[in-house]
């Protein structure tokens, strides 16, 4: 039997594959941007889905079609490749933080624009650190890890299903998740807001001993000019860093998922 003639006689479970793929790239970052075509999302996901399927249907999974328990099934696959796209937005966040943290206090503050990767009003540094670790994410393949490996492991480790019963494990994930967001986001901006906090020190200090010196428009070319000048120094070290916080995002990830649905 040819693979095309498989996939028409588990047309309803191939359905279920797909639609956990497409919801997933819905919310993952860049894939979900307005700028790729709908018709090229659907092909992905389809294509995705027809190399996944089957070995995940070797797994034994039981699929009645044309029922209220299939539409539970679709909304429930549909919401396991929400979450997995979510948690991959919520890493990318991270970089956006870090950015937003002291752009204010380098005086981009109200240069806030769209950004069409992170889709929200975000400030120049906040898209410029996001754009960077989005060339991260591509130069060590994360695409591939998110597609073959995390894609192809969750199907085979947790279905819909095993979401209600695991829900508590989610939920502890995603609270976790975000006080790690705001910790490597500090952890990525406090240099550069440790030394523009001397910085503003000091000009407080020069203003009540020369009060006659205008730091208002001497102090912002100073703050940018210093803001740049150590992310160059620090780039090569924020690039590694960048890594390490997507290896381990990938890692807990996975983690979640064993716990959730049991061993792969």
């Amino acid at each position: 039997m040819s693979p095309f003639d498989a996939m028409l006689r588990d047309a309803p479970f191939f359905f279920l594959v797909a639609v956990r793929v497409f919801a997933m790239i819905l919310t993952t970052p860049l894939l979900s941007i307005q700028s790729v075509p709908r018709v090229a999302k659907v092909a992905l996901a389809g294509y995705t889905a027809f190399l996944v399927y089957p070995a995940v249907n070797s797994a034994g999974w039981q699929v009645e079609a044309f029922s209220l328990h299939y539409a539970l099934l679709v909304v429930g696959e549909g919401m396991l490749g929400v979450i997995t796209g979510f948690f991959v937005s919520l890493v990318f966040s991270t970089f956006s933080s870090a950015g937003q943290f002291f752009s204010y206090q380098m005086g981009f503050g109200a240069s806030e624009v769209y950004d069409a990767l992170a889709q929200i009003e975000n400030p120049l540094m906040g898209q410029y650190l996001n754009l960077i670790a989005m060339l991260v994410f591509v130069q060590i393949r994360g695409f591939q890890t998110l597609f073959i490996g995390g894609l192809f492991r969750s199907m085979q480790a947790i279905n819909c299903l095993n979401l209600v019963s695991a829900r508590g494990n989610f939920v502890e994930f995603f609270l976790t998740g975000l006080s790690t967001l705001f910790l490597n986001a500090m952890i990525i901006a406090l240099p550069v807001i440790g030394t523009l906090f001397l910085i503003h020190v000091a000009m407080g200090l020069l203003s009540k001993a020369a009060p006659q010196m205008n730091l208002l428009s001497e102090g912002f070319p100073i703050t940018i000019i210093v803001t740049f000048l150590l992310l160059v120094l620090s780039l090569p070290i924020m690039i590694n860093l960048f890594m390490q916080i997507m290896e381990r995002g990938f890692a807990a990830l996975e983690a979640l998922l064993v716990a959730a649905g049991g061993s792969l």
